[in-house]
């Protein structure tokens, strides 16, 4: 995999271990700096886009209309990131660094990612 530039969200302190994200044509990637694992998530730009979609309110997740990138919450406090359809690397944070990132997705920070030219 090539070098990657990383960006979190501008509500993530300096230092502090966040939900990042980086691409590669054709690929969005998704890492949490402290998850001990290093895993780094990798799906398409449309599947991050619908992650973004869900994150703003802009699209539900139903029974028949899920995303392609699973969040679960394994209690109060751990949140899993996922691909839904295909097994891989399972992004792992805190609801804090997730709740930071999210509102970061809310405000538009990530949208370029997904930007169509």
């Amino acid at each position: 995999m090539p070098l990657l530039k990383w960006q979190k969200s501008s509500l993530c302190g300096t230092g502090d271990s966040c939900v990042h994200v980086a691409a590669t044509p054709g690929s969005i990637h998704i890492t949490e700096s402290a998850d001990p694992s290093g895993a780094i998530l990798t799906t398409t730009p449309d599947d991050f886009l619908s992650l973004l979609q869900v994150l703003k309110g802009k699209r539900e997740v139903t029974a028949h209309r899920s995303t392609a990138i699973d969040v679960t919450v394994d209690d109060d406090l751990t949140i899993r990131i996922h691909a839904g359809a295909t097994p891989g690397a399972t992004v792992t944070t805190d609801r804090h660094r997730w709740d930071t990132f999210v509102l970061g997705v809310r405000a538009g920070e990530f949208d370029h990612f997904v930007a169509q030219p």
